[in-house]
């Protein structure tokens, strides 16, 4: 009998723990950036993807569709146009580049800029898998505290200094600013501002995380990092994950030519899957305006139905905010509440949750703090999952001190 080929002697360093075999999704799914599956517009992604094949399905025998590496050419020139009237960028399609999901912009824009023992910015809560790159890379990660605003920027200003005493220039401030992955926060214009003029005096690439910019209740935001600096050291990237479906993997970037081609030169994949640029073109060009106002109606009312049953569950051992936009709520329970070890928990009951510190550069600030995704679960299974949450964390924990059935026993 043939012994089993040992791999391990072969693996590169600093790889991650194997993945474990999929299962299928818990019965209260509270992870990921999933969304709303009664709101994916179905009907009309059918009737576009039948209609652009039939126009243009023959060009799906050359790499590019005859639009060139940059990806599908109508797709780019909605972008240009939609970002304008959303964002106020002023690009044009020849400074957007089609993506593999906007985690593939990570990989891009860190192959670009950084390499092992770099500095890098970031927001000390934010996207987790941006996190795990920079560890990954041996970059030196500087974490910035939050407020309801973002990054506070009289830190920055101190770390900035403070590493140029040390002749050390950071090689980007990565920030999510319209509606921030976990908070919810969106940065205001006039502090959105005062980081452009520090990144500047300090000779810094600013990465604008823009992912979720789409998702906000009123419709209204500042203008754009990238809009704000006219392109100038500012690298943009967005996503229709969260807009339209996160499976189609279709994300882009947006900088100046000088530091597109740059990028384009590192995207060796033979190109973003073509037909979802082609179905996403046709479809956004007629609904996109209609379908995501529809859609930030019913996640907005679902943050509220999660907002009521951690309130009634919790009481005031739980303390969140009321997130202007987004799909994610970050919530503080009491410090002796280890989220990791929770997650382990509630999983074994069926709740599955964001542990605090997967998204923190401060493990131990966000020990206690947890991400909860409401956007896929259904109104009800939201307060029947919020319910065994609770409860699991009244056995492992002692918070809350009597669960709301007790109470109401």
């Amino acid at each position: 009998m043939t012994a089993p080929f040992d791999l391990a002697p072969l693996l590169a360093p600093n790889n991650p723990a194997p993945a474990v075999k999929w299962n299928g999704f818990p019965k209260y799914n509270f992870i990921g950036g999933h969304n709303d599956a009664k709101h994916v517009p179905v009907d009309a992604l059918i009737e576009a993807a039948t209609t652009v094949l039939k126009r243009e399905g023959a060009t799906l025998a050359t790499y590019g569709l005859n639009s060139g590496p940059q990806g599908y050419r109508p797709l780019r020139e909605f972008l240009a146009k939609k970002l304008n009237g959303h964002a106020g960028v002023d690009c044009t399609a020849d400074e957007i580049l089609m993506i593999s999901g906007s985690t593939q912009a990570l990989d891009l824009i860190n192959g670009l800029l950084v390499s092992k023992g770099d500095t890098v910015l970031i927001e000390q809560e934010t996207y987790g898998s941006a996190i795990n790159r920079l560890v990954r890379l041996g970059v030196n990660v500087v974490g910035i505290p939050l407020d309801e605003e973002g990054m506070r920027l009289d830190v920055v200003k101190e770390k900035l200094a403070e590493l140029k005493k040390q002749g050390i220039t950071p090689k980007y401030i990565y920030t999510i600013p319209t509606v921030q992955n976990p908070t919810g926060g969106i940065m205001g214009e006039e502090r959105r501002a005062e980081l452009i003029a520090l990144a500047r005096q300090y000779g810094v690439m600013i990465f604008e995380d823009e992912c979720y910019s789409d998702l906000i209740w009123s419709g209204k935001r500042p203008p754009s990092l990238y809009a704000m600096a006219k392109g100038e050291g500012v690298i943009h990237i967005g996503s229709f994950s969260k807009s339209i479906a996160p499976a189609l993997r279709v994300g882009y970037i947006v900088a100046k030519w000088e530091v597109l081609s740059r990028i384009i030169a590192l995207k060796l994949d033979a190109g973003t899957g073509a037909l979802e640029q082609m179905v996403l073109a046709e479809f956004c060009n007629k609904h996109f305006h209609d379908h995501v106002p529809k859609l930030n109606k019913v996640l907005h009312a679902k943050l509220q139905v999660l907002r009521e049953a951690l309130a009634e569950q919790f009481g005031t051992a739980a303390e969140f905010g009321d997130p202007a936009g987004g799909i994610y709520l970050w919530i503080k329970l009491p410090e002796q509440v280890d989220t990791v070890k929770l997650a382990q928990a509630a999983l074994a009951a069926g709740v599955s949750i964001n542990p605090g510190p997967e998204w923190s550069s401060n493990k131990a600030y966000a020990k206690n703090r947890m991400r909860l995704c409401f956007a896929n679960p259904d109104p009800e299974t939201i307060r029947e999952g919020v319910a065994v949450l609770a409860e699991v964390c009244r056995k492992e924990f002692g918070v809350p001190l009597r669960s709301a059935n007790i109470d109401k026993g």
